[in-house]
C-alpha cells in the first residue's frame, strides 16, 4: 500500500447529533470526509467534513465500552 498522504489516521471519540458516541478513525483529505465507526455496527461510516464540524462534538468523558 502506497502512503500518498490521502488519509490522516486518528483515534478520537465524538458525540453525534443524537448523542451517540462514535470513534473517528481517519480523515480522507482527497474527498474531504471524516471516517468513523458506530458502536455495534461492523462497517465504517463517513460524512463530509462540513457536516461533521456542524453536528459532531468532541466527547469529553469515559468510553462506554
Amino acid at each position: 500500500m502506497v502512503d500518498d498522504g490521502r488519509f490522516i489516521e486518528t483515534d478520537q471519540l465524538y458525540r453525534d447529533r443524537r448523542g451517540i458516541v462514535v470513534r473517528v478513525t481517519s480523515y480522507d483529505r482527497q474527498e474531504r470526509r471524516v471516517i468513523f465507526m458506530r458502536p455495534d455496527y461492523a462497517h465504517a461510516c463517513f460524512v463530509p467534513k462540513w457536516y461533521f464540524e456542524k453536528y459532531f462534538r468532541k466527547f469529553e468523558g469515559k468510553s462506554e465500552g
